[in-house]
């Protein structure tokens, strides 16, 4: 139930397996030692190739004990035989692995330049793209361009049809102060007047207006009618007339007071 916690990570401190010491009996050689050159990540834990080269060292085993005795003379050319071709099948084999290294090596290769098309595709793709987007912008600012020249050819020949025998035409003032639209209220900025610049000429500046003291005399200035209000009270309406009869208008009067309430 109690659990610790140290400075290491458990993979940090992980060992390779323990391999104890051996003592190998006089007269006989384990199988088991054909393992040897194999360690922890080199062949263990063995997999298919090392399966298949103890399968091999079996054989060879197994075609060792077979050879005829060397100090036979009447078996010399048959152990010689049977070397050559055990020779010509580890040769076949070493063919056969190096073939299977050389293909995968290959296959690595396709990979690689595989890979490499692509990235070379995907890097074509984009100066396209961008290659595209230059020209369609360049396109927008011509088309851009050529719809303003149009539109000042346009105004150019409104301009030369008003004056097909090219006579010279007076100014008719009476025209343009009558038309709210003409040069005299609204003149154009392209024929260079701009109606903002120096606006500040208009503004009304006055002394009597913007200074105290100003204020002061013009209101001395002024006359007292103007200063001081004199109110005379309203007349009364006479409701009846010289004879002494009411009025129509005043009966009218007594009868709409009398229905509104």
């Amino acid at each position: 139930t109690l659990g610790t916690q140290t400075d290491y990570r458990d993979g940090e401190a992980q060992t390779d397996p323990y391999t104890p010491e051996y003592v190998v009996r006089s007269g006989s050689l384990p199988e088991l030692l054909t393992l040897a050159t194999l360690t922890w990540g080199r062949g263990l834990p063995a997999g298919l190739a090392e399966v298949e080269m103890i399968e091999r060292a079996r054989e060879k085993h197994a075609w060792a004990a077979t050879l005829p005795a060397k100090d036979d003379a009447s078996q010399i050319a048959k152990g010689r035989k049977m070397i050559e071709a055990m020779e010509r099948k580890e040769w076949a084999f070493r063919e056969q692995e190096i073939k299977k290294l050389q293909d995968f090596q290959l296959e690595v290769l396709k990979k690689l330049l595989w890979r490499r098309e692509e990235n070379q595709k995907e890097l074509n793709a984009k100066r396209l793209n961008d290659h595209w987007q230059n020209l369609q912008k360049a396109k927008e600012e011509k088309i851009k361009k050529i719809q303003h020249d149009c539109t000042l050819m346009l105004r150019k020949l409104i301009a030369k049809r008003k004056n097909l025998l090219g006579k010279l035409e007076k100014r008719d003032i009476i025209k343009e102060y009558t038309d709210f639209a003409s040069q005299t209220y609204a003149p154009l900025s392209r024929i260079g007047f701009f109606p903002d610049n120096h606006s500040e000429c208009y503004v009304v500046k006055n002394f009597y207006l913007d200074t105290f003291a100003g204020l002061c005399e013009l209101e001395a200035s002024l006359p007292d009618s103007v200063t001081q209000v004199k109110i005379k009270a309203p007349k009364p309406k006479s409701t009846t007339t010289k004879t002494g009869f009411v009025k129509r208008s005043a009966r009218l009067e007594v009868m709409l007071a009398q229905v509104h309430q």
